[in-house]
């Protein structure tokens, strides 16, 4: 008899729905290891705060993509220009809705820090999905701003302990997670 936990029934219909689709023999199957923000810095070519613009979807090749307009305001790691592409899978169009769990999505005028790598087409992709994903919120307090990654809510492999387990960064001060960026890239020797 095969059980499943309440909360495994969503990525394994994502990967059934992934697999559905033309070109699925092309996908590769992902596990995200969960990646503190140094090891995040490390792993980015581009880390920044953003403005999203805009999104949209369309088919390419038999697959679904998101291509989402992202205006860097800061960059804290590497160089890009100030309005770049991030593309990543899912998305709705062509009759077609895909979500695939630990994607993150931006909302146009949403303001994010995010952990970028080339996608290999001419645009970006974010490092790690919803790891390298930071939502920027006022604090309670209303004076500064505080961030909170997709990832707070999502369980992650732990490579130390070989479990999966929820967590992640959870209104953290902005200036805090800058700080801790701007000194992992500069141990990596690409300071600012």
């Amino acid at each position: 008899m095969l059980i499943l936990k309440k909360n495994t029934i969503l990525p394994l219909l994502a990967v059934l729905v992934l697999l559905a689709l033309p070109g699925a023999s092309r996908l590769r199957a992902t596990t995200l290891a969960r990646m503190d923000v140094e090891e995040l810095t490390r792993s980015a070519t581009l880390v920044g705060r953003a403005r999203c613009v805009s999104n949209v979807s369309r088919l390419e090749d038999g697959l679904l993509w998101t291509l989402t307009t992202l205006e860097m305001t800061e960059i804290w790691k590497g160089q890009a220009p100030r309005t770049i592409t991030v593309r990543l899978i899912g998305g709705r169009a062509g009759g077609r809705r895909i979500l695939v769990e630990g994607v993150p999505r931006f909302l146009p005028g949403e303001q994010v820090v995010v952990f970028l790598e080339p996608s290999g087409k001419d645009d970006w992709t974010v490092t790690s999905w919803a790891q390298g994903t930071f939502r920027i919120a006022r604090a309670a307090t209303g004076k500064a701003e505080a961030v909170t990654q997709d990832t707070a809510g999502l369980a992650l492999f732990d490579p130390m302990t070989r479990q999966f387990r929820s967590g992640g960064v959870k209104n953290m001060p902005l200036e805090d997670l800058r700080r801790r960026v701007l000194a992992a890239s500069r141990a990596q020797g690409g300071g600012r």
